[in-house]
Formats: structure tokens, C-alpha cells, sequence
């Protein structure tokens, strides 16, 4: 498992659109993938979100911070930095992945948790306004 957690965490930092064909060897098949903006199963669709973020992103990139273990579960740090495309400004994004192996070390779930409210919509000209008062009034 140590082994599996380890090579994952490479994977993602070292993501790059030649590497999703090496998505068959370090995911199950059945893959679930969760994050804010999608709900996929199997490793068509798991290809397809990150296909996906690299036409929409400039010079995505994962920094693994931390990882637990707790059984079959590990549990990822991580910050993403990109830039949208033709801005030059760089976004920054801070989360935590739940990731559950299989017990030959394939991923079975990946679980993003991160807040895209703070962390995308309130920078956002329009909604952000709104979303940042919104969190103004319900604040303590």
C-alpha cells in the first residue's frame, strides 16, 4: 500500500497530458472520481476531467503538502497552481484528496474535497461580489 500511495502522489505531480495513458496501470477500471465540478466512474471519463483541465488551464501543476494513511485510505495535501488561459495572473487552489486502494494498489475512489466558492467563484467579477457578501452575512 505504502508503495501505491507513494507512486500516486507522483503521478499527480507530475501530471501531463502524455501521462493519462498511464492512468491503466494505477487505477481500477471502475475508477470513481469526485470533485466539486464532477462525478465520474470508470477511467474513460477519470482521462476525460483531466483531459479536459488541460485545455482549459495553463501550466497546471499539483504540489503533494502531506500524506496519511488510515488502512486502505490515504489522504493527499495538495495545492494546485495554474493559469487561466491568455491571463496572466497565476490561481492558486488548496485541497484534500481521500483516496481509497485496491488491495492489488489500484485506486478504487478518488474523493477531491476543497472549497470552489472561495477558492474560484468569489474571484470572479460578478459573482464573486455576490458570494462574498453572502459569506459577509452569514459570518459570525
Amino acid at each position: 500500500m505504502k508503495d501505491a500511495v507513494a507512486a500516486y502522489g507522483r503521478f499527480f505531480e507530475t501530471i501531463a497530458p502524455d501521462s493519462l495513458d498511464r492512468l491503466d496501470g494505477i487505477v481500477a477500471p471502475d475508477v470513481r472520481f469526485v470533485d466539486p465540478f464532477n462525478d465520474v466512474t470508470g477511467i474513460d471519463g477519470y482521462r476525460a476531467v483531466f483531459r479536459h483541465m488541460f485545455v482549459t488551464v495553463e501550466q497546471p501543476r499539483f504540489t503533494i503538502l502531506r500524506t496519511a494513511t488510515d488502512g486502505d485510505t490515504a489522504f493527499y495535501r495538495w495545492r494546485f497552481s495554474f493559469r487561466s488561459k491568455g491571463a496572466v495572473d497565476i490561481w492558486t487552489i488548496e485541497g484534500m484528496s481521500e483516496v481509497r486502494f485496491l488491495a492489488n494498489g489500484l485506486v478504487a475512489v478518488h474523493i477531491d474535497h476543497w472549497d470552489a466558492a472561495s477558492q474560484i467563484y468569489e474571484r470572479l467579477p460578478v459573482i464573486g461580489a455576490l458570494l462574498r457578501w453572502i459569506r459577509r452575512k452569514l459570518a459570525v
